[in-house]
């Protein structure tokens, strides 16, 4: 077995590839020391924990220079515990983190001065190419990493995103430049927020969504209801709330994978990248949902030495040609390893 680092509601390749275009000021913006926080360093041993992901955004011969000035690099900005989570945000030179759970796994990423985060929160931003127009749902916000980078390229969408944890989300509009999502951009776009369970019955809209994008996690893994084909009703009523032509687009998860007591996602090290769909459970419960569907459900896996989660994406094999088409650099890429599941079972 081998030990790779796992987000609770991410993989932890968040390597940015690319600059951030339009907005570079205004992200930044967000970032300035002036507002009177408390900066604390952490421990020699919990930034080394970090270091362990590549999150700062630094180029590979940099990563394999660290140094212990380096490591001190890493600023608390605030610790909470809720009712659901225990919350962390860190600070680096380049970038803002969020981390959640006792294992302290990363689950959102701002990047100072990059776009792209090099994860699944990237491929989420390729949705709305393949769907009608109308809202999307963000099932699991988080701090919001999805909807930064959905409004930024699509910004005449509107976005209804649920989280369960209000205290989560009142540091994310803080940390995260979250409450800027809120205002109507110039085109059209914001986003609405929803305290509340994503897999409620109320957690819908007039008419259907266009698209629902779910990153729903606790404790590292995916919760039960999506993973376990025992309650394959989770996804039969999840699928009464798209629109016509609408799809669902998930983030399922690892292969046969489980969490160390040290917060590390155990894979066993003869899977390749390029494995089977069928070793997720998630979309193997997605399979039993939708029997007779399997020719439209569509898989990827994500590849990297830190993240090879799977990701599942509901309604007909899409062009992959066409999709790519009309997407920026990296996704116009990325879009090309999506692969219709071929097998029933």
């Amino acid at each position: 077995m081998v030990c790779v680092p796992v987000a609770m509601a991410a993989s932890t390749a968040v390597c940015a590839t690319s600059s951030l275009a339009g907005g570079q000021c205004y992200w930044r913006s967000h970032f300035n020391r002036s507002k009177g926080h408390n900066f604390r360093r952490l421990t020699r041993a919990s930034s080394y924990r970090l270091h362990l992901f590549p999150v700062a955004a630094k180029r590979r011969g940099r990563q394999e220079a660290t140094s212990a000035s380096e490591e001190s690099s890493y600023s608390l900005l605030t610790a909470v515990t809720s009712r659901y989570n225990e919350i962390v945000v860190l600070e680096t030179p380049e970038t803002r983190i969020l981390l959640l759970d006792s294992s302290h796994n990363i689950h959102s990423i701002l990047h100072k001065e990059q776009k792209w985060t090099g994860s699944y929160w990237d491929e989420f931003a390729s949705l709305p190419a393949i769907i009608p127009k109308g809202p999307i749902a963000i099932l699991g916000l988080g701090a919001g990493t999805a909807a930064h980078l959905i409004l930024d390229l699509w910004p005449s969408f509107h976005i209804e995103g649920w989280e369960i944890d209000g205290i989560l989300i009142d540091i994310a509009r803080e940390y995260f430049a979250l409450s800027d999502l809120e205002s109507c951009s110039k085109s059209g776009g914001s986003l609405s927020i929803h305290i509340g369970d994503a897999l409620s019955p109320s957690a819908t809209v007039e008419g259907g969504f266009a698209g629902i994008i779910v990153d729903l996690f606790s404790n590292g893994k995916i919760l039960p209801q999506l993973r376990e084909i025992q309650q394959v009703t989770t996804w039969l009523e999840m699928e009464k709330k798209l629109m016509p032509d609408g799809r669902i687009m998930i983030n399922c998860g690892g292969a046969h994978t489980e969490i160390a007591d040290s917060g590390y996602i155990k894979v066993s090290g003869n899977h390749s990248s390029k494995g089977c769909w069928a070793q997720n459970s998630t979309i193997k419960a997605m399979c039993k949902a939708f029997p007779g569907k399997v020719q439209q459900l569509s898989w990827r896996r994500m590849e990297g030495k830190a993240s090879e989660n799977y990701l599942a994406l509901t309604g007909p094999a899409p062009d992959l040609d066409a999709w790519s088409a009309v997407l920026p650099h990296p996704l116009d890429t990325n879009v090309k390893h999506w692969r219709p599941c071929a097998l029933n079972i």
